[in-house]
């Protein structure tokens, strides 16, 4: 069992936030199971537009990093003009796409307009098409590990992946994990989705203010009955089973739970073939304060050349953090370590919405994926229900004469 007492608790917040979303289309060249956009074709939005979106986050949110989504944001024809105008406000452009429209002089031409990472969504239920079809998880690893080199080929640019977590895949997420370690100098961070979706057993009633809608007229539904309630302390346990000594050190809380897990994040050092240890909350909370008296901002992603400097950090900041000095014990058993390039990366797991049984909506509070809506920031995984209702929709528990609907 985790406490959140024992984890520090990310200090993202609103208005000061290491990521903010940014939507230049809604246009998609894949359809994934639990995507929560509509894929509309033609949907680009108009330069000028993206750039005011720009400026409303840099109005009301102070940021490090733009995470470019959509849709595939490949697919936007700015979308090198727009990477070279959030690099020139001194943000991050960080690129969210499945990879498939990433071509080797898409990315010089991205690299060159200062394209900062890749988060590449990667998972066994995208429709890929013929050549991955049928393929589970870990065979998956073999396109990863493609989009991996390519941007260790063009270098210094960060690499990431996420995948959603069903409950047919989450066996494979220690497998996964596994992989990520054994490619710990090229891939810095693997993020796990817990699956969400409103399907015909949750024992809700949905309102648009005091209209009640059909459940099945919602954008993110499924027909028949699956797990939708999957846990980032679930997704955790599968990992243990295989790594018991795996442990995360922050965390985001819900926006009714102070001891959900929103986000749980772990950040491991090692080697391609060890792992030294995981760093605990302390190393985490000086990296973040020690980010945002410098910068002016928390920090999100970090650089591959930051990422390589994981054995000076261990060296000079072990004294503060009990996991990075269990870490570094574990370096200096063998002398010959030190001279062994020694790496961190991120391993996260997140878990969006969770509907209580009073029908409040535990949202991630001080979400990072926030974006804007009608010149207001909103959270990004339930923009269709602004853009078909005008509103976020609420739930309310079936049978149940104590709550009015206002």
């Amino acid at each position: 069992m985790i406490s959140n007492r024992e984890l520090y608790r990310l200090p993202w917040t609103l208005p000061d936030n290491a990521i903010s979303w940014l939507e230049p289309t809604a246009m998609c060249n894949l359809a994934c199971d639990g995507c929560y956009r509509e894929n509309e074709a033609g949907s680009h939005k108009p330069f000028d537009e993206v750039k005011h979106e720009l400026d409303i986050f840099q109005k009301y949110r102070n940021t490090d990093c733009i995470s470019i989504a959509g849709g595939d944001p490949l697919l936007y024809p700015d979308i090198v003009k727009l990477v070279a105008e959030i690099k020139s406000r001194g943000l991050k452009p960080i690129v969210n796409t499945n990879g498939k429209a990433l071509t080797k002089e898409l990315l010089m031409d991205l690299k060159k307009a200062g394209v900062f990472g890749f988060t590449f969504h990667v998972d066994s239920k995208q429709g890929r098409g013929k050549e991955w079809k049928d393929k589970n998880e870990v065979e998956l690893n073999e396109l990863r590990y493609h989009y991996a080199k390519m941007l260790a080929d063009a270098g210094d640019i960060a690499c990431s992946f996420n995948s959603t977590v069903y409950e047919d895949t989450l066996q494979y997420v220690p497998e996964l994990v596994e992989w990520a370690h054994k490619n710990i100098d090229i891939v810095h961070t693997m993020v796990f989705i817990a699956f969400r979706h409103v399907v015909p057993t949750m024992p809700f009633d949905w309102y648009a203010g005091g209209q009640k809608v059909d459940w099945d007229k919602i954008m993110y539904h499924s027909d028949t009955k699956r797990n939708v309630d999957i846990l980032s302390t679930d997704v955790l346990a599968k990992v243990k089973e295989k790594f018991p000594e795996f442990e995360p050190c922050a965390y985001l809380n819900g926006t009714k739970k102070a001891d959900s897990y929103k986000w749980l994040l772990s950040e491991r050092v090692g080697t391609k073939k060890k792992i030294y240890g995981y760093v605990g909350p302390k190393f985490l909370e000086l990296i973040m304060a020690g980010h945002h008296f410098i910068k002016g901002t928390y920090i999100s992603y970090s650089s591959p050349k930051l990422n390589r400097m994981a054995k000076s950090a261990m060296l000079l900041l072990f004294p503060f953090d009990k996991g990075l000095r269990q870490a570094t014990k574990q370096l200096l058993k063998n002398p010959i370590r030190l001279f062994k390039k020694t790496h961190m990366q991120s391993v996260l797991f997140i878990q969006p919405v969770d509907f209580m049984e009073n029908g409040d909506q535990s949202m991630c509070d001080g979400c990072p994926d926030i974006t804007v809506h009608k010149d207001e920031l909103v959270w990004s995984c339930r923009l269709e229900e602004l853009k078909n209702y005008g509103v976020f929709l609420r739930t309310v528990p079936k049978n149940n004469e104590k709550l009015e609907v206002e």
